[in-house]
This record gives C-alpha cells, structure tokens and sequence, in this order.
C-alpha cells in the first residue's frame, strides 16, 4: 500500500489501533488491552504514545486511558465530557473537543465525525454522561487520510465524510449486535469510497459474529479487505 507513506496502522484487536506516522508520531486509538481477549500477547507498545484518542466512554474502548496516559505519557484526545471524565481519574494531559471540529496532533490532523452509537461510561459511582460517541478522520501530513469510525450504525452522511475528508483507509466495526455488520459496513463503505478497509470490533466476544470473509464477499473487488491478524501491520 504505497499511499500509506511510510505511515504503519497496527490492530491491536477489537477496535484498538496503533497509528504510527513516519514522522514518529505515535497514536493510540481506543485503548483497550489488559481485558481485551484478543490483544496480542508479548505485544509491547513504544515507549512514547504521544496522543490517545477515544472515540466514546465505553469500557471496551477506553479501559486503560488512564494507565495508557500515565506509562506512556500520552495527551488524551475525546469529546469535551469524556476528557473532563478522564482528566478527573488522573489523566494531566487532555485535548477536549467536538464533532467537527479538528485539532492539530504534530503532522496529523485530527477531525471528531459523527458515529450513531451511546457512549456513556461506568464505574463505581454508575453510569456517567460524557458526551455522544463519534469517530476520527486522522489526514497525516505527506501521508495517508484514515478514519476510524469507533462504534457505529451505517449512517448516510458518511458520504459527507467521504466529500469533505476523502478517507483512504476506512477502519469501520463489522462485527453486528452491538455495531454494524458486514452487510451495513459493506453499504457505509460505498458511500465512503476507500482505497481499503480495516475491520475492527469482531470476534473478541460471542455475539460479535460479523467476519471479514463476509465483508469481502459483499464489497467484492472493488475494495481490498484487510485481513490481518491482532499484532499485524500495514
């Protein structure tokens, strides 16, 4: 994939994805590891995770922002009330934003879009509100445009994603129940258009049960599948 520039994205399993630019910066996506079932074992991330975005407050999605941040020195990037939540659990670092709008990470500019999905988060104290959930489209300078769309129904203003941002690499969930399906990510990737598609949040749980195979069979050629195993790049 020469488009990619020298950029690598790693899946770490589920919806946790590893954006390393080849300027060096590294991003973090959907941090969610130590209960993940899928994460790959004896993967270690660098050193420096330069910026941590989260796309909404569910566990399987940010469970480890706090120990992620904290190790690896990372600034959180979320929706205002999800930042607010994090930065009250110890995070010093935190970039609030909102759908919309974009923020400057180093070489990689970072767009909030819109994903139909809840996004409250718990703890011990309950269920809190902290904001809708929503996605990124990541355009690295010199480099590739990425979107990661977080947990999300299929939506027809994807096409406004695909006119305004035009994403190359489309990293949509794919596994049903909770998400989209194949058939749905099939239908969001004809109005987005990549060059290929990373599918995420399958099989790390029984009722996920949408899989790449399926998702091939239905875009058929005219868009590549990725279909890597969790600790595999591109």
């Amino acid at each position: 994939m020469e488009w990619l520039h020298g950029t690598r994205v790693t899946w770490l399993g589920h919806s946790t994805v590893l954006v390393q630019t080849a300027k060096g910066t590294n991003i973090l996506i959907d941090p969610f590891i130590e209960q993940n079932p899928k994460y790959p074992k004896g993967f270690e991330l660098p050193e420096k995770i330069h910026y941590c975005l989260l796309t909404h407050g569910h566990g399987d999605h940010m469970a480890d922002t706090v120990a992620i941040a904290g190790k690896h020195g990372a600034t959180v990037v979320a929706i205002y009330e999800l930042a607010a939540y994090v930065g009250s659990k110890g995070v010093s670092q935190t970039i609030g934003m909102n759908l919309g709008g974009t923020v400057l990470l180093e070489d990689v500019a970072a767009t909030m879009v819109e994903a139909k999905h809840s996004a409250g988060v718990q703890d011990e104290s309950g269920t809190h509100y902290v904001g809708v959930a929503a996605g990124f489209v990541l355009s690295v300078a010199g480099g590739p445009v990425l979107y990661h769309a977080g947990d999300t129904a299929v939506f027809g203003d994807m096409k406004l994603i695909a006119d305004l941002y035009h994403p190359q690499l489309a990293m949509l969930p794919i596994g049903g129940h909770f998400t989209m399906g194949p058939r749905e990510a099939a239908h969001a990737a004809s109005l987005l258009s990549p060059k290929a598609i990373l599918p995420l949040h399958y099989g790390t749980f029984p009722p996920l049960k949408g899989t790449p195979q399926e998702l091939e069979k239905l875009v058929g050629t005219g868009v590549p599948v990725v279909q890597i195993q969790p600790g595999e790049r591109i």
